[in-house]
């Protein structure tokens, strides 16, 4: 499978849901017309109806299919009922109970399941449920991360669990190259999940800033200091900016409920503000102090050096790993 495609994509290229509203119909239908599967990312409170606006937006500009992701932590029966009433192709899910009802309520709408898992535990109850694929998430990744080990250890043994199941494995975490895409591959992953690339990309919904602060900067640290109120041991991996060096000693007992509100934004229709440590990262609608509001990135993140289009994105993984297998590895 590989590049060749999974889960009736033409290329084994995900990009991630990306929160809140990051990834939002204009990157998911550059990343379906250029052969990939792109998520939406369902908001984290109840809006089914804005939910279905951002679906049918989305096809408005691909004729291919796509998926959604959901948060499982936060309210989303509504939401999780617009996305079967519409059909999408994938539902993507994190965070909480993947269950037996969830799966068997999206296959009867035609709709596959893919969670994202970081530990073999995880992924064993997944594959317990009859999801249709898994992500296996890897400690390198960006934003919220569910799992401890790196991506290296936890995906083989992923991939030997499933074993002859009909269940392509997804890897996820660092990964932002052919040459990611292609170790992916060798630990027997049919397909990789890319975030943090894809925030870097023309058509994503991320503030200038933060996209310029992924180009510029190479650094990441795994924390607890954003969100701990509205999303609590929910730990995070995060840019190091000049604002998260002064704030990642924050004592446990803190979180942003007392903090000073640092700027505004309309989230997924919403007028929303944002407080320092709050852990929302800047969309293009925010205004305030852009540098002190938490940016997300994967480890992946000193490899990226220019901003381009997700089909660019989509292009170069494909072409690369073609250009690796083939070349470089095919006289080994």
């Amino acid at each position: 499978m590989g590049w060749r495609g999974i889960l009736g994509f033409d290329y084994g290229i995900v990009q991630a849901p990306l929160g809140p509203d990051i990834s939002g119909p204009e990157l998911v239908a550059a990343v379906a017309n250029a052969g990939g599967l792109g998520f939406l990312r369902a908001p984290d409170w109840e809006s089914p109806d804005y939910l279905r606006g951002l679906i049918r937006k989305t096809r408005t500009l691909t004729d291919k299919p796509f998926g959604v992701g959901v948060i499982l932590a936060f309210p989303h029966e509504e939401n999780l009922k617009a996305i079967l009433d519409e059909k999408v192709a994938v539902l993507q899910v994190y965070w909480g109970d993947c269950s037996e009802e969830l799966v068997l309520k999206a296959h009867q709408a035609g709709v596959k399941v893919v969670p994202q898992v970081g530990s073999v535990e995880d992924a064993k109850k997944a594959i317990s449920v009859g999801v249709d694929a898994i992500i296996v998430q890897g400690r390198e990744a960006g934003g919220h991360v569910i799992g401890q080990e790196g991506l290296i250890s936890l995906l083989p043994r992923v991939v030997d669990l499933v074993g002859n199941h009909d269940m392509p494995v997804i890897a996820a975490g660092g990964i932002v190259d052919a040459r990611g895409y292609v170790a992916a591959l060798a630990l027997g992953a049919q397909g990789v999940c890319l975030g943090t690339r894809f925030v870097a990309t023309e058509e994503s919904y991320a503030h200038p800033t933060y996209k310029r602060k992924l180009v510029d900067l190479d650094k990441t640290e795994y924390t607890n200091v954003f969100g701990r109120a509205r999303w609590p041991n929910a730990p995070q991996r995060a840019l190091v900016t000049p604002f998260f060096n002064d704030w990642k000693s924050l004592p446990p007992h803190e979180n942003e409920v007392n903090q000073p509100v640092i700027g505004h934004a309309t989230i997924n229709g919403e007028e929303k503000e944002i407080r320092r440590l709050g852990g929302t990262v800047p969309n293009v609608t925010a205004t305030g102090d852009i540098e002190s509001m938490a940016m997300y990135a994967g480890q992946g993140v000193c490899l990226i050096n220019e901003i381009l289009p997700a089909s660019e994105v989509v292009k170069r993984l494909v072409n690369g790993a073609q250009q690796l297998i083939l070349k470089e590895f095919s006289s080994l």
